[in-house]
């Protein structure tokens, strides 16, 4: 009976680190979706920046 219960206790907290982690992960890619969003955003812009500075270079 006390290794049944060993058994149950030790899957019940597996299960829950298994679904804390799989909850980080998916916060995870949420937040590297976004900071790639910014980083192309920026790009973009400072992109524009630059080719609108050098055509008034010239």
């Amino acid at each position: 009976m006390r290794a049944l219960l060993w058994v149950v206790g030790v899957v019940a907290g597996v299960l829950i680190l298994l679904g804390l982690l799989l909850e980080a992960v998916r916060w995870l890619i949420i937040i590297g979706l976004i900071a790639l969003v910014v980083v192309i955003v920026l790009g973009v812009v400072k992109g524009r920046q630059a080719m609108n500075h050098q055509a008034r270079r010239r």
